[in-house]
């Protein structure tokens, strides 16, 4: 059995999902006219405490689609250091938006509050003006950390405070929700728009929604189109967003069970270090003595496939498709790889 640690992306939709998708009623969603797109986007909205949804294909988009349309081409937008956004977007900020990227440094994700004000510019003939701060929730670098529902809160304040608008990177915004066991709009009431994956951990093959003010969601349509998003019959899609949704957020609990104890089993194995406090929603992070590059390679020879996260960093990420029994392969062949590798 191959067991695929790489993301959380990897996952297939179910036979029960896919059903969803063939008998989704369809229309021609950029004429305004597919029913399960709306669907879909009013139930997303409603999720996240917002007035409206908008369907897209990814994340990236999502998030590069909400700096458009709070931004001006030259404004400047705060992020975590260690951001999706900065990191692993393409430098759409810079291409789309026309943003200038300024970074605050972070652990685990976490932004103080002092190091935020400080990074704050009022704009004037020098000086670009700060107007977003964006948050990641949860953490990708971080190894899946969360940020909390109380320092969100204080992030509004002082975006507020400073005539800023907030955007929230919530691709794993339900983990976050299923780990402390609060209501997901406790995590985005504090902001003023959220991009989501549906194609992660929920299990759907494709697409995000990005969820906001009507006024703004009506913008973002305009931007989506421009960048090429528009979809036709894309209630396809959305049905198998739909499902995940109404069947596949409480069982993220169980992939979080099963994060913690991979995390153990690989603690006991020479060579590797892991910060079990760290693991608290999908996510293991693996430091090795021997670079990582040998245990990548090393494990794969034992049907394990996992991502490199660094020089002596392997993230593994745990998903649907993991159950017991992939667990104990990945122990086991970690395990063996540390014999063959002189760990």
């Amino acid at each position: 059995m191959v067991v695929d640690l790489r993301s959380d992306t990897v996952t297939q939709p179910s036979a029960e999902m896919i059903r969803a998708m063939a008998s989704a009623p369809l229309g021609d969603d950029v004429l305004g006219d597919d029913p399960t797109v709306k669907e879909l986007e009013s139930l997303a909205a409603a999720a996240m405490g917002k007035e409206a949804g908008l369907f897209v294909p990814s994340g990236t988009m999502g998030n590069q689609i909400a700096l458009c349309v709070h931004c001006r081409p030259g404004d400047a937008v705060l992020f975590e250091e260690q951001a999706h956004m900065v990191w692993y977007e393409g430098g759409a900020p810079a291409v789309f938006a026309g943003v200038l990227t300024k970074t605050v440094p972070g652990t685990n994700g976490i932004m103080s509050l002092a190091d935020i004000e400080s990074r704050i510019t009022r704009r004037n003939y020098h000086t670009p003006g700060t107007v977003l701060l964006c948050i990641e929730n949860t953490h990708n670098r971080a190894g899946g950390a969360i940020v909390p529902p109380d320092l969100m809160e204080k992030y509004q304040t002082i975006a507020t405070e400073n005539a800023m608008a907030t955007h929230l990177d919530g691709a794993r915004i339900f983990n976050a929700s299923v780990a402390l066991g609060a209501p997901v709009q406790k995590l985005t009431k504090s902001v003023d728009t959220v991009n989501f994956c549906l194609s992660k951990a929920l299990g759907a093959p494709v697409g995000s929604v990005l969820c906001g003010p009507a006024a703004f969601i009506e913008e973002a349509k305009y931007v989506r189109k421009r960048m090429g998003g528009g979809m036709r019959q894309s209630g396809i899609l959305a049905a198998a967003g739909i499902y995940a949704l109404e069947h596949n957020v409480d069982r993220l609990a169980e992939d979080h069970l099963r994060a913690k104890a991979l995390g153990a089993g690989l603690a006991e194995i020479p060579g590797l270090s892991i910060q079990q406090e760290d693991i608290v929603t999908n996510f293991v992070m693996v430091d090795t003595v021997l670079p990582v590059t040998l245990w990548v390679e090393a494990i794969s020879r034992h049907g394990v496939k996992a991502i490199a996260f660094g020089p002596h960093r392997v993230r593994l990420v745990l998903h649907y498709h993991i159950d017991d029994q992939a667990v104990a392969q990945c122990i086991d062949a970690f395990r063996t790889a540390a014999s063959e590798i002189g760990a």
